[in-house]
């Protein structure tokens, strides 16, 4: 009996530190977890510069006249509208600052052009059976006559370069890209070069047997004209400091004029003086690339 006394008390005792281990509340051990990753943003605020490419489709609204110089009158006009287009490249500097999610700025740019077009105008000899055509007489003889032939006026036209200054007012639509509209004064060169050429259809009157003399006349002239511009674009942040952009211009120059006096004889006897008026317009969409010189 009293080894199995012995015996019990000595599981009891081996077992007892189990039990009371087993009692205790196992501790929690608290790690702390890897911080989350947020996104700084980005900042549009500072200076930037940078470059461009893109195409023009300008129109050229132009009428040409035809005047009688003799006594003023207008004798004949056509108008047309063609086309100037040709690719544009140049580069644009600026400044922005953001607000929150708005950001407002100015910029100017310039921009080489290749844009250019060519307007035909025509005024008539004269119709079958008669001797004087709407701009020149032509020559009558004792048994026949010989009528008035046609005066062509053939223009081109050039934008050799133009500019911009502009405001820019955008909203930041996320961080890195931002939407924008844009206006203010724009300026270029227009070059404008023409050419008239007749047959002056002469001789005595009332002899049979007229004179056909070819003439013709040319002029070149360049203007620089001041409009101004309106249109909007969407830049996107592609690095710290570099943006893409697409932007889209309007483009008003206003109109350019000139005046040519020819050896075209009129139906006055004095010379044909042509004249022409253009209004220039352009529309303009470009890629362009800019490094804004702060940090995000």
């Amino acid at each position: 009996m009293t080894r199995i006394s012995l015996v019990a008390a000595a599981i009891a005792m081996l077992l007892a530190p189990r039990a009371f281990a087993a009692d205790l509340a196992v501790p929690h051990i608290y790690t702390k977890a890897p911080p989350v990753a947020v996104d700084p943003g980005y900042n549009w605020s500072g200076f930037y510069a940078g470059i461009n490419v893109g195409y023009g489709w300008g129109r050229s609204a132009t009428t040409a006249d035809f005047i009688d110089s003799g006594g003023g009158a207008l004798l004949s006009s056509s108008a047309a509208t063609f086309d100037l287009n040709g690719v544009t490249g140049g580069g644009q500097i600026g400044y922005n600052w953001q607000r929150e999610m708005f950001v407002a700025g100015f910029e100017a740019d310039f921009q080489g052009s290749s844009q250019k077009g060519r307007f035909d105008a025509l005024c008539a000899g004269a119709p079958a059976g008669l001797q004087d055509g709407v701009c020149t007489p032509g020559h009558r003889g004792d048994n026949t006559f010989d009528p008035a032939l046609p005066v062509t006026f053939n223009l081109t036209q050039k934008l050799d370069w133009f500019g911009t200054v502009r405001g820019r007012l955008g909203v930041a639509v996320t961080p890195r890209v931002l939407v924008y509209g844009t206006g203010g004064l724009a300026y270029g060169r227009v070059s404008t070069a023409g050419s008239v050429s007749a047959i002056n259809v002469g001789g005595f009157p009332g002899a049979d047997g007229g004179t056909f003399t070819p003439v013709a006349a040319s002029f070149s002239s360049s203007t620089t004209k001041v409009g101004w511009t309106a249109g909007a674009g969407i830049e996107g942040a592609f690095a710290d400091n570099w943006s893409a952009r697409l932007e889209y211009l309007y483009v008003d120059l206003g109109t350019v004029s000139g005046t040519l006096a020819t050896p075209v004889i009129a139906l006055s006897g004095a010379p044909l003086v042509v004249g022409y008026r253009a209004h220039v317009t352009d529309n303009i969409l470009r890629f362009g690339v800019n490094y804004r010189f702060s940090g995000t």
